[in-house]
């Protein structure tokens, strides 16, 4: 989704999430919105994926597009690798709420 329709989209919509992910090891933040209907979408510039450095400028892009709260999610590679499921989506384990 790029950062235009990400607007639009905030504008005409009120039930979606916007994830700013974050691979151990990694320094770099992506970010996607997932809808309603549990799709999700990451946030591109001219057809390639946003990475950022800092989650200043995160919070920076986000602002922009009118979005003013997102979930901080830190993917590790610790679960898939013992063979348990992983907990990406669970509030209470891996998510932290950003509001800025």
């Amino acid at each position: 989704m790029e950062i235009n329709e990400l607007k639009h989209f905030v504008d005409a919509e009120h039930n979606f999430e916007i994830r700013v992910i974050s691979h151990a090891g990694s320094r770099l933040y992506r970010v996607e919105m997932e809808d309603i209907e549990g799709q999700h979408y990451p946030l591109m510039r001219r057809g390639k994926p946003m990475l950022f450095r800092a989650l200043d400028d995160v919070y920076a892009e986000l602002k922009q597009a009118g979005i003013h709260r997102a979930y901080l999610v830190q993917w590790v590679a610790h679960d898939e690798m013992i063979g348990r499921d992983t907990h990406y989506q669970s509030p209470l384990t891996s998510r932290m709420p950003l509001v800025f």
